[in-house]
């Protein structure tokens, strides 16, 4: 025995040595990709953004033990007054060990990684916003079919990516503030999905997750190659990202990315611009991400 593989079990406990079975239909879970971007732009405030937010709501009303919405009014920078929601889905209530996952539904509203023209319009948002929601959604498909032993929870937070990253102004708004107000006991770990959902995607291990919780970060990767999904999952360190695990790791909670790297020369060229569609998005891919989720879910290992 190896003295990283011996580090590595002391991290993981009650490990199986069979994965359970693959739950996740991608078919479905295109679907749900699908129906989000059809809506137009989800940018708080619009129509589309309203139109989304009772979709999913009733969808995971059928779905889910409970639901709970937070909703509020941001003010941005701008002056803007922003109507905004989360919705935390919750399966098994009553279990006081729970898991936490996450991803924004929300869309961006100008594509500032494009050129000319295009740096104005607003993104569409099938893999940055509507892929991790779909993940989730075909999620609470698998829970509703066979409810978990331990307790699950689905945050769709709001306004993610409504404003400026460098001077993290108007950003990670939904994040924030369930941090702020939390829903039930605090879960053992919680995973972001952040565009999950394109074909010939790459996650490598994020760098602010590593920092971290790089227990629970072994944990989702191991449980991939497992699974047979080590081309998605690399065992490589990737790039740090800013996004939704933050405000999660500042208010003590062990939360790590799942995300494609983007930009020119990464695995998703598309981010930010108005060449995120749906045509971008693969069943597979969503499937093989939704399944380690589950197989996480359902084996049930404690991370130290």
């Amino acid at each position: 025995m190896t003295l990283r593989f011996a580090l590595f079990s002391s991290l993981l406990v009650g490990c199986q040595s069979t994965p359970p079975a693959r739950e996740i239909d991608g078919q479905a879970a295109l679907r749900y990709a699908r129906t989000q971007v059809e809506f137009g732009p989800r940018i708080p405030g619009t129509d589309g953004h309203r139109r989304m937010a009772a979709w999913l709501d009733s969808l995971l009303r059928a779905r889910a033990d409970s639901v709970v919405v937070q909703a509020w009014t941001h003010v941005a920078k701008s002056g803007d007054s922003l109507p905004l929601r989360n919705f935390v889905a919750r399966f098994n209530p009553a279990a006081t060990r729970r898991l936490l996952f996450l991803a924004h539904w929300d869309t961006r509203p100008m594509a500032d990684a494009d050129t000319g023209a295009n740096a104005k319009l607003p993104v569409p948002g099938a893999n940055d916003g509507a892929s991790g929601v779909a993940v989730l959604l075909a999620m609470a498909d698998a829970l509703a079919a066979k409810p978990p032993a331990i307790g699950v929870d689905l945050l769709f937070v709001d306004g993610e990516d409504y404003g400026i990253f460098s001077e993290e102004v108007d950003v990670l708004l939904g994040s924030r503030h369930f941090a702020a107000n939390p829903i039930g006991p605090k879960p053992d770990f919680a995973v972001l999905l952040d565009m999950v959902g394109a074909a010939n995607s790459v996650f490598r291990k994020e760098g602010f997750s590593i920092t971290a919780a790089p227990g629970v970060v072994d944990l989702v990767w191991e449980t991939a190659g497992r699974l047979g999904h080590g081309n998605l999952f690399r065992a490589e360190t990737g790039i740090s990202v800013t996004d939704d695990h933050i405000p999660l790791q500042k208010a003590g909670i062990r939360a790590i990315n799942v995300i494609a790297e983007f930009g020119q020369g990464y695995s998703f060229p598309y981010w930010h611009t108005v060449g995120d569609t749906i045509d971008k998005l693969s069943a597979e891919t969503m499937a093989a991400v939704g399944d380690v989720m589950m197989a996480v879910i359902r084996e049930g290992r404690r991370v130290r």
